[in-house]
């Protein structure tokens, strides 16, 4: 049998260890199916988002891109709780946000502990806040009583909470809750929620015994006031 010389085993050797050649052809379509991927991906995200913001305009939802990070983080309920019983309210706080970021503010710092209602007028509003403007409040309270020949504007309903007008120049807080549709408050009345459970307890206390000048010959009042982000 031959023997093969050394330098013909070094030869096959090389030979067999040498790299494979890819060929252009194959490395031109890797990169296109590469390129295809990331087209269906694309093709994909758009599509779904697409849906998204159509769902959202068919429903009324808001866009998280359009909304102010501020007014996500804020409550968007409070539960007075009075000595007859919870009154849960949901605020507005696109409608209203100022009043809104007011009331929150004035609730984190316990403004509202202890608050009497030193008004209560049966089938129109009961009235709670800044005690030096009593005099004053009581005039035009005292006047509204609902006609049903006039228009009532959906934002005075009854069950809803507003805020006197000049709230906004001064630093005290006059809490509103109306018992009945209102007419003649349109002028003074700031609404920034409403009452979505607890109309029982706020009937209750409009039946409370008061004065000729409608204040109340019983303390009741606001124990404190509970923040919520749901309900």
């Amino acid at each position: 049998m031959a023997r093969i010389k050394p330098q013909t085993l070094l030869l096959q050797s090389k030979r067999k260890k040498g790299p494979t050649r890819i060929s252009v052809t194959t490395i031109i379509t890797c990169n296109l199916i590469v390129v295809l991927i990331m087209l269906c991906l694309v093709a994909t995200y758009r599509h779904w988002s697409q849906r998204s913001r159509n769902q959202q305009e068919e429903y009324g939802l808001p866009n998280l891109q359009d909304v102010d990070p501020k007014k996500i983080d804020l409550p968007g309920y409070a539960i007075l709780n009075t000595s007859k019983g919870s009154i849960t309210v949901e605020l507005y706080k696109d409608g209203s946000p100022e009043i809104v970021d007011k009331f929150i503010d004035l609730c984190q710092k316990g403004h509202f502990k202890a608050m009497p209602f030193h008004h209560v007028i049966k089938n129109y509003v009961i009235q709670g806040g800044d005690f030096q403007r009593l005099g004053a409040a009581e005039g035009w309270t005292s006047k509204g009583k609902p006609s049903n020949q006039v228009t009532i504007s959906p934002k005075h309903e009854a069950f809803m909470l507003g805020t006197s007008k000049t709230t906004q120049d001064s630093e005290g807080f006059e809490l509103f809750i109306t018992t009945a549709p209102i007419l003649d408050l349109n002028d003074k009345l700031l609404v920034f929620g409403r009452v979505i459970k607890g109309e029982d307890v706020v009937q209750e206390i409009e039946e409370v015994d008061t004065d000729e000048h409608y204040r109340p010959k019983s303390p009741i009042g606001i124990i404190n006031v509970t923040l919520k982000h749901k309900i």
